[in-house]
């Protein structure tokens, strides 16, 4: 009988889940404590923290002049949904989707606002065919498949003079891949995700072509108040200077920020960037040396940096029927958590079985490299019982 060793060095931080994501290095409660708790966000002292907020994100994104970024409520959901319902409806609209946000997304303008689309889609670990980008169309993907560990590899298939308005679901990519501005007309996320912020919030950044089309059309659909992006038929400036639709956490605005000081303490996105892609790398190593383990991703250039995906290719497991092998992935996930070495790494709910490692530059490349011999441990535990 094979002895199973137990590794003995563990990862420092065994925080890997995908959302909400592991906090910056060093956090504290104590990074808090300059939150002005208890106070209105409509005082001076909560709006200059929304406003600041604000202006320290554009500043570290590089974003173009004219394009403007605002907080919404509910968090990338929101935003992208406010954005969809509010902007849709003059032009067809072409949607890509290859995981489940995506394919979200597809509900929304498919079957709830019931709009002249062209749906492209794929299954989990590829992209859908993306040469099939209409010029005249809006167009609305997800730059990064969280769910699916698959990204873009770059903004090439949009084209240079598209017509339509580009909507980019970005919220597992923003800090950590090199989206390309320009070519994006309406891009969401949230603090959740690459900056290990506090859940229920969202950024939305529009462009000015985007600003245009607020001010000169108006969707034949009631919008509800979360969605209201004009007033009087102009775009509503407060939103993107740190008066909230809604009432924010300034709790959850204080830990934006100090993740924000982080970033800029690193030197820029160009840093968190590197961490990523430094995560990733870790990643590929174990994947390199495992007989067990690939990625779900097919495509290295199209392979996440932050949501990085693994199947398990075991004979042993992958030819059990599904449920077993959701049901084989829950036990070693589990032997993971209780030897506190890896927290919430099993695969999306509605992805394939296999594992979900959050890669994103809040994560420390030497904990991911501590997690591989422990992960061979504990499918070995796991298989062992088959």
């Amino acid at each position: 009988m094979t002895m199973i060793t137990t590794p003995d060095v563990r990862p420092a931080r065994a925080e890997f889940s995908s959302g909400p994501c592991a906090k910056r290095p060093d956090w504290t409660p104590a990074s808090l404590e300059d939150a002005p708790n208890g106070r209105s966000h409509r005082a001076k002292i909560g709006k200059a923290k929304l406003k600041l907020t604000i202006d320290k994100s554009a500043e570290l994104l590089g974003l173009p002049e004219g394009y403007r970024l605002g907080i919404m409520a509910g968090s990338d959901t929101g935003a992208i949904e406010a954005a969809m319902w509010s902007m849709l409806g003059p032009r067809p609209v072409d949607v890509f989707a290859w995981e489940s946000f995506g394919n979200d997304w597809v509900t929304d303008v498919t079957k709830q606002l019931k709009l002249d689309a062209e749906v492209h889609t794929a299954d989990y670990g590829q992209l859908p065919d993306l040469t099939k980008v209409r010029k005249e169309a809006d167009v609305i993907f997800t730059w990064n498949g969280t769910t699916s560990g698959v990204k873009v590899a770059n903004a090439d298939w949009i084209p240079d003079d598209q017509e339509g308005l580009v909507f980019c679901d970005a919220t597992s990519a923003v800090f950590a891949q090199d989206l390309e501005w320009k070519k994006l007309d309406v891009v969401t996320y949230s603090w959740q995700k690459v900056l290990g912020g506090e859940g229920a919030h969202g950024i939305l950044i529009l462009s000015p072509k985007a600003v245009e089309r607020l001010e000169t059309f108006t969707p034949d659909r009631p919008l509800p108040k979360l969605f209201r992006m004009t007033k009087k038929g102009k775009l509503n400036e407060g939103i993107f200077q740190g008066a909230t639709i809604n009432t924010p956490s300034m709790l959850a605005v204080e830990d934006c920020l100090d993740a924000l000081n982080w970033v800029e303490g690193l030197g820029g996105v160009k840093a968190t960037m590197a961490r990523a892609d430094a995560n990733l790398a870790a990643i590929e190593k174990f994947v390199a040396g495992s007989d067990w383990a690939d990625f779900l991703c097919e495509d290295p250039a199209t392979r996440s940096n932050t949501s990085v995906t693994l199947k398990i290719t075991d004979a042993r497991v992958a030819g059990l029927e599904t449920a077993d092998q959701q049901a084989f992935v829950k036990k070693l996930t589990g032997l993971l958590d209780k030897e506190d070495v890896a927290y919430d790494i099993a695969g999306y709910r509605d992805a394939p079985p296999g594992l979900r490692i959050w890669c994103g530059a809040t994560v420390d490349a030497s904990d991911l490299e501590k997690l591989g011999p422990w992960l061979d441990w504990a499918f070995q535990t796991a298989v062992a019982e088959l």
